[in-house]
């Protein structure tokens, strides 16, 4: 049986978030969906993009998300669209 870590725990409330919003969250919110404080939800944003190998970043010195594959949190020039909403860009 596969065991659900942190991590995976992680990832999903970011891809919950951006499907959902169309913006990536900040860690408070991620602490808040994960049941964490705030410190520890940033300990665990952290640790999900130190440590994996998907394609996706944070700005440069900061807490906040960038890219999380296959949304850019910045407009693009690749706008996606579902069910007639547009409101993610693509990486």
């Amino acid at each position: 049986m596969t065991q659900v870590t942190l991590k995976d725990k992680t990832y999903h409330a970011i891809m919950k978030h951006m499907v959902e919003n169309g913006q990536a969250p900040h860690y408070t919110l991620i602490a808040a969906e994960l049941g964490l404080s705030p410190q520890e939800g940033r300990k665990a944003l952290h640790s999900l993009f130190s440590t994996t190998g998907f394609a996706g970043w944070l700005f440069p010195k900061t807490d906040s998300i960038v890219s999380f594959a296959p949304f850019n949190n910045l407009p693009t020039h690749y706008r996606l669209t579902i069910d007639g909403q547009q409101k993610w860009f693509g990486q």
